[in-house]
């Protein structure tokens, strides 16, 4: 699981020996034989080689990013760190693999209160639990009502444990909270500015054929760091990807590369966010909310302009992937 141990000692290189192996040693065979897959890099001039950015790219599967790294890296481009779900580090040989390939652990508020509730009572929330403590720890709740409107005896009991009530609850899950996003800051930021790595995120989180609404995160973040943003199309990997399996079934992916989406751009400019903030905390969100849903929702649109008709996004840009607790476990 994601704690501070884990990430404290998780280190990211400038030249990842796990990625290289594997492009090596598997990918490099899996797309040749026995069903060739064929990679297209469109627009790849795009993406700067004299600095680091942000590639914000659509989620259709769960190894979609795979072929653009191995490309990118046959073609000499900087190696990617990649955001990933918490989830994925519950298994100690798949956490393993992840911090081989030079990934970067995003535990989310949802993951870290669903595996805190899973530890402390030996079974995961039921749907309402989790949403009423969402609610609570996003400020969707009142915090006086919650008090009396908890949802079963264990949510009360996990609240009077650890905050007294609800309001004090709300402030121990962010003391909780914090010291995780400030791990997650300095990995970005060595990655981006230390080591010359190209940082992957799925903005839109869950995977979905179709691009779904996108999450504030990588704005907060590439904002605060002062990076460009470039928006990736990714198209056709769902069917060479179509399970669990990590082998492709072969055919033909294109990535489509858009322009960089500068911080102080004519795209993003008008919604950046000058003041110091804390990306990701509660308190960044709640006074500049407004403007990060908006920058984002300009990436948004710049990657849908970059795919084809089957992966953009419907008209109410509702996920079509998993839904509920799965995300988180």
């Amino acid at each position: 699981m994601i704690d501070l141990d884990r990430l404290n000692r998780l280190r990211l290189h400038r030249r990842p020996f796990g990625q290289i192996a594997y492009a090596n040693l598997v990918l490099s065979w899996d797309y040749q034989f026995p069903r060739k897959t064929e990679i297209v890099l469109e627009g790849l001039d795009h993406l700067p080689r004299d600095r680091s950015v942000f590639l914000a790219m659509n989620h259709t599967d769960r190894y979609n990013y795979w072929p653009a790294q191995y490309a990118m890296y046959r073609r000499g481009y900087p190696f990617t760190a990649t955001w990933v779900k918490g989830k994925y580090y519950d298994h100690r040989g798949t956490a393993a693999f992840l911090d081989s390939t030079n990934n970067i652990p995003l535990p989310s508020r949802g993951y870290v209160l669903v595996t805190d509730f899973r530890q402390r009572y030996g079974r995961k929330p039921a749907e309402g639990e989790y949403r009423f403590l969402r609610d609570l720890c996003d400020g969707l709740a009142d915090a006086a009502a919650a008090d009396v409107g908890a949802q079963s005896d264990q949510v009360r009991n996990w609240i009077a444990a650890c905050g007294g009530d609800a309001a004090g609850f709300v402030q121990w899950f962010e003391a909780r909270f914090a010291p995780l996003l400030d791990h997650v800051i300095r990995l970005n930021r060595q990655a981006i500015c230390e080591l010359g790595l190209n940082v992957l995120v799925f903005p839109q989180g869950t995977r979905s054929i179709r691009l779904a609404r996108g999450h504030t995160g990588l704005v907060q973040v590439a904002h605060h760091l002062g990076a460009a943003i470039v928006p990736v199309g990714c198209n056709g990997s769902d069917k060479a990807y179509p399970g669990g399996s990590p082998f492709s079934k072969g055919g033909r992916i294109v990535y489509r590369f858009g322009k960089p989406l500068e911080p102080n751009g004519p795209e993003l400019g008008p919604h950046r966010v000058t003041e110091a903030y804390s990306p990701l905390s509660r308190a960044a969100g709640e006074a500049h909310g407004v403007q990060f849903r908006a920058a984002t929702d300009v990436v948004m649109a710049h990657i849908n302009a970059l795919l084809d008709p089957e992966y953009q996004a419907a008209a109410d840009q509702r996920s079509d992937g998993v839904r509920g607790l799965d995300r988180f476990l």
